[in-house]
């Protein structure tokens, strides 16, 4: 069943983690969830394809997971506290994975992050449908109406 589309869908490089996305990635932080185990992370390591049997995932969910598409695990309900778990079973840090899923290497998604994060430039919507937010616009507008409010205070200050 496809999802549904909303609004937010639009952002580029986000997955909502939204009720219908949980539910779609039960089996995928089920499984992520089970690494917190030392026991499931061996048998998970010993026989990567056998131990994903143990849990109710799509052909889809089953080959993120085997190659390690996180991006793939978040479009397909995953939700990222849960799957930094099977980064962390591979003996990676969450910046490692934050610089995998933005396609940068670790240095370089550092200083980015350093230097205020992405830029929203180009990043804000896929479509292009998507404006600048109503937060930012409305944000001058306050400006604007000070210094006419000033200009009607000097006319009517001439005027006496």
């Amino acid at each position: 069943m496809a999802r549904e589309k909303h609004d937010y869908d639009d952002i580029p490089g986000t997955f909502v983690f939204d009720a219908e996305r949980s539910r779609q990635g039960y089996g995928i932080n089920m499984f992520c969830m089970s690494l917190m185990k030392e026991d499931n992370r061996n048998a998970f390591k010993a026989n990567e394809a056998d131990y994903l049997k143990k849990f109710k995932l799509t052909p889809e969910q089953t080959d993120a997971i085997l190659k390690r598409d996180y991006n793939r695990m978040l479009e397909l309900g995953g939700n990222i506290y849960f799957t930094a778990k099977l980064g962390a079973a591979d003996g990676h840090s969450f910046q490692h994975l934050a610089a995998v899923m933005t396609g940068a290497s670790q240095q370089d998604y550092a200083s980015m992050m350093l230097g205020g994060g992405r830029s929203v430039e180009g990043n804000r919507s896929r479509t292009g449908k998507n404006a600048p937010s109503k937060f930012i616009a409305s944000a001058a507008k306050p400006k604007a109406k000070a210094k006419k409010s000033k200009a009607k205070k000097s006319k009517s200050a001439k005027r006496k």
